[in-house]
């Protein structure tokens, strides 16, 4: 074959196989586009989620009071659902979350208001005990090697009988906190912007979310946890310390307990060891239909964040029309079953 000849034909080659590489099915563009941008779902979601309601209820459901009772409510749920995500992203999972708030809570009303130390030091001690928290469920999970569901199902339970034993069931109230340690209800306080009134507890909730969307995205840390949650056997050979990750994955999903802890001490107005109960699945709830794959390495604290209000916006809603809690509860639930079947078909089709 003449060189002309041969060169002709590779070129033809190449043209052919660009051409075919260029062609995609809508299906496939479609994924393509859903795949690099996971938050577009919940946002569409969220948007449509409004106009229907806004339609439905009218001006009583974007009145500004309503919509920033919506944020209000969803501020605790949101805090912890970042710290769910965290844990998520590295294909575990924490059923546990809400055990440790309510205990920090309990650490920082106790040290503050029963036995009058300074919250300068109740604070922290929160902050220490959810850190302390997480450490244990992170040990669990690498050094004992348990599966994150398990190990988190067991120290649920532990937590909520710490909560009980250490608070003797008893419930610090609003007049004594006020008396004692005002400073534990700071982000329960209101603000008002161009006439509507917001928490400094929403404010906590949008600032984490930047403040960890720019760790996860900028960060090495960030980096090395979606790592370990795509391929922790590649992740390891590439040289991360997966055990070391996970484990402080965990501290800092205790701490963000702690810090939620404090801000639902202002949300509630007082202390009480049995509150937040379902704090564990309404964070869950929040992860996943923010578009966070349950099996780890690709979702975003934004799209956690907008899961919550998609939640807070049905519950408001529905409540709003006039709808029985049972149905609310059962719209939910399939808000959750659509979102994780979306989730498979975006791995099936990336595989």
């Amino acid at each position: 074959m003449a060189k002309q000849d041969f060169e002709a034909v590779l070129d033809g080659s190449d043209k052919n196989v660009a051409k075919f590489q260029q062609r995609r099915s809508f299906t496939e563009q479609v994924h393509h586009i859903l795949h690099g941008n996971i938050t577009i779902v919940p946002m569409i979601v969220l948007l449509l989620s409004l106009a229907v309601f806004g339609m439905i209820i009218g001006d009583r459901f974007f009145a500004p009071f309503n919509l920033s009772l919506i944020i209000q409510q969803v501020s605790i749920i949101g805090i912890l659902g970042i710290a769910q995500t965290l844990i998520i992203l590295t294909a575990g999972i924490d059923l546990s979350v809400a055990a440790i708030m309510v205990l920090s809570s309990v650490v920082m009303g106790n040290v503050a208001v029963t036995m009058g130390l300074p919250p300068v030091i109740a604070i922290p001690l929160g902050f220490i005990t959810g850190m302390i928290c997480g450490a244990v469920n992170g040990l669990l999970v690498t050094r004992f090697r348990l599966p994150p569901f398990i190990a988190t199902l067991g120290t649920w339970n532990i937590f909520f009988a710490l909560n009980l034993w250490y608070s003797g069931s008893q419930s610090i109230r609003s007049q004594a906190i006020d008396k004692t340690a005002p400073v534990l209800k700071f982000f329960g306080t209101r603000v008002e912007i161009f006439g509507t009134q917001f928490t400094y507890g929403s404010f906590l909730m949008i600032a984490l979310c930047i403040l960890f969307w720019y760790i996860l995205n900028r960060t090495a840390w960030g980096r090395h946890v979606y790592a370990v949650g795509d391929d922790p056997e590649a992740a390891e050979l590439s040289g991360i310390n997966t055990k070391r990750t996970l484990v402080s994955v965990y501290i800092v999903a205790g701490l963000l307990c702690g810090i939620a802890a404090w801000a639902a001490v202002g949300r509630v107005g007082s202390i009480s060891p049995q509150s937040f109960y379902e704090g564990n699945l309404e964070a869950i709830t929040a992860v996943v239909i923010g578009g966070t794959s349950l099996f780890g390495g690709r979702g975003s604290v934004i799209g956690t964040v907008i899961g919550a209000l998609i939640v807070g916006v049905f519950r408001n809603g529905l409540a709003l029309a006039g709808v029985d809690v049972l149905w609310q509860v059962f719209a939910i639930g399939w808000l959750i079953i659509i979102a994780v079947a979306f989730d498979q078909w975006i791995r099936k089709v990336s595989a």
